[in-house]
């Protein structure tokens, strides 16, 4: 049963949707504001956490500085913001500031739980390719590849640079994973929507743009001129080094 931390300071709201997640077999914890959803990730419920869902209008601490935390200390939690007025600005900042996904309330139970399915998919092991499906693909050692000092293993889910292992939250893991696959390829943000967020509904480029946003401030030397993942102005994205 996936277990699930629902931040949110509406009782009304945070009672419906934990009856709503109850009926479809998850397991829940609550929290009114940020400083309880911190302490109880911090506890022995927290262990068992697999998925927040964060309201940005909190009491206290705001949902961005929540999310940031929770970041910083849980690096591969996934975490769906819920933004009340579909505010172009704070669904860019809460996703810059890690957030993987986003809904605006009200939200109805399909929607949200088709959401927490995908990020819970996105958090599962990343399918192998077969030799076949890898153009790059030498033999044994083809799932662990060096690009210029960034080692990504396929097969162990792990990505380091010059030695170092960085913790990648599991979207921005599969963006890089994608892109990797296929070293100098193109792909759309609308086939990495599709690819990893499972959003061929949505169409919305800002989950693509802020994830690689994070994910550049990780692997790259200087963010702002990027060698591995590149912009391809007018089309999309592209796995260097170059």
């Amino acid at each position: 049963m996936p277990h699930v931390l629902l931040i949110e300071d509406d009782a009304s709201v945070r009672d419906g949707m934990e009856l709503v997640l109850r009926r479809h077999g998850y397991g829940v914890e609550t929290a009114a504001t940020g400083e309880q959803a911190l302490a109880l990730l911090a506890g022995e419920r927290g262990a068992r956490v697999e998925l927040a869902v964060l309201d940005l209008m909190l009491p206290g601490m705001d949902g961005f500085e929540v999310c940031r935390r929770i970041r910083a200390r849980a690096a591969t939690l996934p975490v769906i913001m819920l933004t009340a007025r579909g505010d172009d600005r704070d669904i860019v900042t809460g996703l810059e500031a890690g957030a993987d996904d986003y809904v605006v309330k009200p939200v109805t139970a399909p929607v949200l739980e088709a959401r927490i399915r995908a990020a819970l998919r996105r958090a599962e092991p990343y399918p192998r390719r077969s030799d076949a499906q890898r153009p790059d693909a030498q033999g044994p050692d083809a799932d662990r590849t060096d690009h210029a000092g960034l080692v990504i293993d396929r097969a162990g889910l792990t990505v380091t640079k010059h030695g170092v292992a960085l913790a990648l939250p599991p979207t921005e893991l599969r963006v890089l994973l994608e892109l990797s696959a296929s070293p100098g390829r193109v792909l759309t943000r609308d086939q990495l929507l599709a690819s990893v967020w499972d959003h061929t509904f949505l169409g919305d480029s800002r989950l693509v743009d802020a994830a690689v946003g994070r994910l550049r401030a990780k692997i790259e030397d200087v963010p702002a001129r990027p060698r591995y993942v590149q912009t391809v102005r007018g089309f999309g994205y592209r796995f260097g080094p170059l």
